[in-house]
């Protein structure tokens, strides 16, 4: 890994895939499409697509069935856990509605409703990802949404990865459908004779996906268009070089465009972490991609002390945060920035990734600066409400029709003013 000792301004910034126009004019298409020809359109695209003829969309029971009966039942348990452990700590997010009085006989207050309904879209095909499952359910099923549906792209043989679809039952899915793509992203947006539309669409996806989600935004809310993945390591010269190395390569091993980052203040350290990386590189089975990842957007940023490392990882605002030194409960307090903030050598990002319970759906491309983890108020909407008595409007009707008439707006001054000033 490339050392770099002067460090002046760091960014792990890549511009946003927006797709080309080529892409961009074909998901148009097959949304326009989707919304004409419904279930025949989905039908079309999956076996233009996926290569794979499906007659029913829609997942049976006795698929889900077969699922369990196929997985190894101590895998199955470990699902389960990680599900529990994600649903606890999600329950400890739910806010409540509020009300508040004043002597004058106001009630000011704030009302909470989960959304009606929630589409999920889970990567399937050749790579299949129930964690994915997990974390994008979870909260939504904790907020009290009514209607969760969960479209994933179908393998050759015209199924869901049995991971994927264990991973749904235990979050409580009730509807699952064998279609991905921007096929599905339309079909969860407006609708079809199997699919029924929904308010929201999370989860990740290729570039297709994304552009879909983008093109369907403000018809219903999406969660985020993520970027490729993140982590920095924030060290001291007390820690261990191998694991350091490990969890670089935990993320570059996930794409080409992703960023792996040592900030320390240890030239030592540094040495000895960009050596383990290429060793261990050799030996990871997707070591091309990870090798892509390394060369292209990883780094080993040396700083005088570890007050600047914490200003470099406050301007670099990544996904993923390991804060490896003597006190990383105190170095954490300097933290802004980050989207989930790992403390300790035994807090390695894969732990959140998969078990611990925070969300894994993170801001990247230095959106950490002004966004947050994936988490239940994503699916709640607030309504604000307000009771106003006789005596608090007369107390403050002229105030309130002067402000209106400050706007130019008559007829919202004298709407307030008519309560108290009718004739006869």
């Amino acid at each position: 890994m490339k050392i770099i000792k002067e460090v002046e301004e760091a960014s792990i910034k890549r511009s946003v895939d927006s797709g080309t126009e080529e892409q961009r004019k074909a998901v148009k298409k097959i949304i326009a499409s989707v919304r004409e020809k419904g279930d025949d359109s989905l039908k079309e695209y999956t076996e233009k697509f996926d290569g794979v003829t499906i007659e029913e969309l829609k997942v049976s029971e006795v698929e889900i069935a077969d699922a369990f009966a196929e997985m190894d039942t101590g895998m199955i348990k470990v699902i389960q856990e990680a599900a529990d452990n994600i649903r606890d700590f999600h329950e400890k997010q739910k806010q409540s509605s509020w009300f508040t009085t004043r002597p004058d006989g106001t009630m000011l207050g704030q009302k909470l409703t989960p959304l009606d309904s929630v589409g999920v879209y889970v990567p399937g095909g050749t790579a299949a990802y129930p964690s994915s499952v997990l974390m994008n359910v979870l909260p939504a099923k904790v907020a009290g949404v009514g209607r969760i549906t969960m479209v994933s792209p179908p393998g050759k043989d015209g199924k869901l990865s049995a991971g994927v679809l264990v991973a749904a039952k235990i979050a409580g899915v009730e509807e699952i459908y064998k279609v991905g793509g921007a096929q599905a992203v339309a079909a969860l947006a407006y609708g079809t004779e199997s699919i029924s539309p929904v308010d929201k669409i999370t989860g990740p996806g290729n570039i297709f996906v994304a552009l879909a989600k983008r093109e369907v935004f403000g018809d219903v809310d999406i969660d985020m268009i993520a970027g490729p993945s993140e982590i920095v390591v924030l060290a001291d010269g007390s820690q261990h070089a191998d694991e350091i190395a490990a969890d670089l390569l935990s993320q570059a091993e996930h794409d080409a465009l992703a960023s792996a980052v040592l900030v320390t203040t240890s030239e030592e350290l540094a040495e000895e972490v960009s050596r383990e990386v290429e060793r261990q590189l050799s030996t990871l089975p997707r070591e091309e991609i990870a090798r892509r990842s390394i060369n292209d957007y990883g780094a080993i940023y040396v700083t005088e002390d570890l007050e600047k490392a914490v200003d470099l990882v406050n301007n670099l605002a990544p996904e993923h945060l390991e804060i490896l030194t003597a006190d990383p409960f105190e170095t954490m307090a300097g933290i802004r920035h980050a989207g989930a903030i790992f403390l300790g050598r035994y807090s390695s990002e894969p732990v959140g990734d998969y078990f611990a319970g925070p969300n894994h759906v993170l801001p990247t491309n230095g959106t950490a600066r002004f966004s947050s983890p994936l988490n239940v108020d994503e699916f709640m909407k607030k309504s604000s409400i307000i009771s106003y008595s006789e005596k608090a409007l007369r107390e403050n009707g002229d105030k309130i029709a002067a402000f209106a008439r400050l706007e130019g707006l008559e007829a919202h001054a004298r709407a307030v003013e008519i309560r108290f000033n009718k004739r006869g």
